[in-house]
């Protein structure tokens, strides 16, 4: 029954969460460099008229800065159906990779084009991970409050966690909403193409290498040390590792 209410119920508003994604989709939020925060006021705004309560937390420059940031804030929404019962984290993330080449539509208009395969498709960055969590999480949200409002009897909250930084990690987005204590959800789930429970996933290495040479003159150049020669054969090295950790597997029991 809950489940047949809430899919009846988003597939009624389904045009307007398309609007919503749209608007969303229409805010650059490239990361790098990172400057959000204007998309996450107009996320804040769109959330708060639809009649949830938004807090916002703006980070400090220093904090933005050191994770290469320019600007973020995070946004919690919280709803709590009843006292006791499980609190459940919706957790998306509004900054995007730069679109780079080959678009064949503005990776900002949000526009919808018929498919002749797929039918209705929207274009853009954000439009399938994350800025579509935003949309689909506060629709959800809605479509339990209106299921409450009927008279179901539903336990526990949810919560709805929008950050702006895990193109860079995670640090001040999700991490620090939990080590300030702002939220202490007793499950999660997290923005992607699949909802399947899984026990592992890639991890990621950030490095920076500077690979020094020595200046010596084109007469002479076996007197100096070429850097990029050098930082070719890194990348080799590195390269023939990537390749043989695709053999690698690892289970978790």
């Amino acid at each position: 029954m809950i489940a047949g209410f809430v899919r009846d119920w988003v597939d009624r508003h389904f045009t307007a969460q398309c609007e919503f994604l749209a608007a969303m989709v229409q805010i650059p939020t490239d990361n790098p460099p990172g400057d959000c925060r204007a998309h996450a006021e107009a996320a804040a705004q769109r959330l708060r008229d639809l009649g949830l309560a938004v807090a916002a937390y703006v980070l400090p420059k220093a904090a933005t800065h050191a994770a290469g940031m320019i600007s973020a804030s995070n946004l919690l929404v919280r709803h709590r159906f009843s006292d006791g019962g499980p609190c459940i984290a919706l957790n998306a993330h509004g900054d995007v990779v730069p679109p780079g080449l080959g678009w064949t539509h503005d990776p900002y208009g949000g526009s919808i084009v018929q498919d002749a395969v797929h039918g209705p498709v929207m274009y853009g960055r954000g439009v399938a991970v994350s800025k579509s969590d935003f949309a689909t999480y506060a629709y959800a949200l809605l479509a339990l409050q209106a299921l409450a409002a009927r008279g179901a009897a539903l336990t526990g909250s949810v919560e709805l966690h929008l950050t702006y930084d895990e193109e860079t990690g995670g640090d001040i987005g999700p991490r620090w909403l939990l080590e300030q204590g702002l939220s202490r959800p007793d499950y999660a789930i997290g923005a992607g193409f699949s909802y399947a429970v899984t026990t592992a996933h890639n991890g990621c290495l950030h490095l920076e290498v500077t690979v020094r040479g020595r200046q010596g003159h084109a007469a002479m150049p076996e007197s100096g040390i070429d850097a990029l020669a050098a930082a070719t054969a890194i990348l080799t090295d590195l390269y023939a590792s990537r390749e043989a950790l695709k053999v690698r597997r690892r289970f978790v029991a």
